[in-house]
């Protein structure tokens, strides 16, 4: 199987580049950044690619029965605002569209826990805990407004084309290997709710989006079902956010974050 994945030059990209060729992937690698290994590497074929270039996406796609979108300009404040928020939302629309238009029905995008205004945030907003997919968005920065646009495209191009099968994939900050926060640095954290993601695992759920068999657009935490530190999360919870309501069944270990939908849908779970 031939499948398209966009960014495929950055870490998340290369690691799940790799998984996909130890599944049997044939791979079309876009990036407007060289590969870290230029060399040429069997099952991959490297395609320079400006993503708010509809026509070269278009044409890139060709041939592609799935792709994984993690093209983006990752984080706000490195580059002017209008430059993030419109890199981000135009090459996702691009992305979708041409899928839409050539037929390629499963999509799977990067989105980010940041949908809802978390670590770019002034504070945290939220209405409950552990947040699940139905959480409203309060996010006030270009970075985190371009991830919650993508998900809304996935909505409108879903609708429109009935038969594709598009998931938006909220990853938590993406490590290599368990962060360890001690309890005197537990306040750096407080606005993401220290999450994290392991690089293997965000690889994993990528793959999983272009195997689901449901119809439509779905979004999905992908995040650790445990935090960055060993606080029991209601004492955090108490600590930091004491006027935030706490959803029946919230453990003393669990994440801030329920990914449990994507183990339902996608069959996806952090922890092998």
């Amino acid at each position: 199987m031939r499948i398209a994945i966009t960014g495929g030059s950055g870490r998340i990209g290369q690691a799940t580049i790799k998984l996909a060729l130890a599944e049997g992937y044939t791979i079309v690698s876009m990036d407007q950044a060289d590969p870290p290994h230029p060399e040429e590497q069997a099952g991959v074929t490297f395609l320079k690619t400006d993503l708010t270039d509809y026509a070269a996406v278009e044409q890139a796609l060709q041939g592609c029965e799935a792709v994984i979108h993690l093209g983006a300009i990752p984080s706000p404040g490195h580059l002017p605002d209008h430059i993030v928020h419109n890199n981000n939302v135009v090459g996702s629309y691009n992305v979708l569209l041409a899928s839409a238009k050539l037929g390629i029905k499963k999509v799977c995008q990067a989105s980010s826990v940041n949908a809802t205004g978390l670590s770019y945030s002034r504070q945290g907003t939220f209405d409950y805990f552990p947040l699940d997919e139905n959480h409203p968005t309060y996010n006030e920065d270009p970075y985190s407004l371009s991830k919650w646009i993508c998900e809304i495209q996935g909505d409108s191009i879903a609708r429109r084309y009935e038969d594709m099968t598009i998931s938006s994939l909220r990853f938590s900050w993406v490590v290599d290997a368990l962060p360890i926060i001690s309890k005197e640095d537990a306040s750096g954290q407080v606005k993401n709710l220290w999450g994290y993601t392991l690089l293997e695992a965000a690889a994993r759920s990528c793959i999983a989006g272009i195997k689901a068999d449901y119809k439509g657009h779905e979004v999905f935490y992908i995040v650790a079902p445990h935090p960055t530190l060993d606080i029991p999360c209601r004492e955090l919870a108490q600590e930091f956010y004491p006027d935030i309501p706490l959803k029946p069944g919230f453990g003393e270990t669990q994440s801030f974050f329920d990914s449990s939908k994507a183990g339902r849908l996608l069959g996806w779970h952090h922890d092998l």
